[in-house]
């Protein structure tokens, strides 16, 4: 036997509130709510973070094929939760080839100074990450590798926005993020920044550093031209991914990766 689902039906308003959250960046920071869609992420935030869900929307498609257990344990959740025809779903959707559910997330906030004054810290800065993949695997690598924070320029890609909330796995509320970083704050929370470069002249080879800093955030740059020259200029260690094959230069989100994996286990400066 079933399970009674109560569901509302979605108003015009809120239609239009669900595509401009996927659309628009100034809409997503004035509501404080982004988009998550995919039958493995809402299921996966019901059961892990149900708190940060402010609605939940579900087509036929979806309720067709939803088991037993995750219908358990969706109608425990105290939101409100919508029917949406098919048709309309397809209409609201960022992915060409939808589950039928998504959420409506509440933005996660985080303390950034008490963060950043931790005894231990190891970040990651994008500097004007303009592609939305890229940030989203740097934030899914950062939180799989447990670091503190990855903090984001202005002008790089939106960490809420569809694109990278799917590519960082849902990652995006397991792991502080902070949207128009500045530089500087590093320095004022006496935080060494370590600059990833590609091979040359100006940077020593990333095996060659064999202790880090015990308050670090390591940065990359944007995909075409790198690292800003203020970035560059504040950093301690201007360090590069060493390469053969007459490969000149990594995807930024390997260099991030990579990066990341072997700072992470180094020892720490006495």
């Amino acid at each position: 036997m079933g399970i009674a689902t109560p569901l509302h039906v979605l108003t015009r308003r809120q239609i239009a509130l669900i595509a401009s959250l996927l659309k628009e960046k100034r809409v997503r920071d004035q509501e404080g709510a982004f988009v998550l869609e995919g039958a493995k992420f809402c299921r996966d935030l019901i059961r892990s973070n149900p708190d940060a869900i402010l609605s939940l929307i579900l087509s036929p498609r979806y309720l067709q094929q939803e088991d037993h257990a995750g219908q358990a344990a969706r109608v425990k959740l105290a939101v409100r939760q919508y029917a949406c025809s098919d048709a309309l779903f397809d209409k609201m959707s960022d992915v060409e080839a939808h589950q039928g559910v998504l959420a409506v997330v509440r933005m996660p906030q985080w303390d950034e100074d008490r963060l950043l004054g931790q005894a231990r810290v190891l970040g990651v800065y994008g500097d004007r990450l303009r592609d939305p993949s890229n940030v989203g695997v740097i934030i899914r690598t950062a939180a799989a590798l447990n670091l503190t924070g990855v903090w984001l320029s202005a002008d790089s890609a939106d960490a809420f926005g569809p694109k990278v909330v799917r590519a960082a796995a849902g990652t995006v509320l397991a792991l502080p993020i902070f949207r128009g970083a500045d530089v500087r704050a590093f320095a004022r929370n006496r935080c060494a920044i370590y600059s990833a470069l590609v091979p040359g002249p100006g940077s020593v080879s990333l095996r060659s550093i064999r202790e880090i800093p015990r308050r670090l955030v390591m940065a990359v740059g944007n995909e075409g031209e790198g690292l800003s020259n203020d970035v560059i200029a504040l950093s301690t260690v201007k360090f590069a991914v060493p390469l053969s094959n007459d490969v000149e230069s990594l995807n930024v989100a390997a260099t991030a990766a990579i990066s990341m994996f072997y700072l992470k286990d180094l020892p720490t400066e006495s």
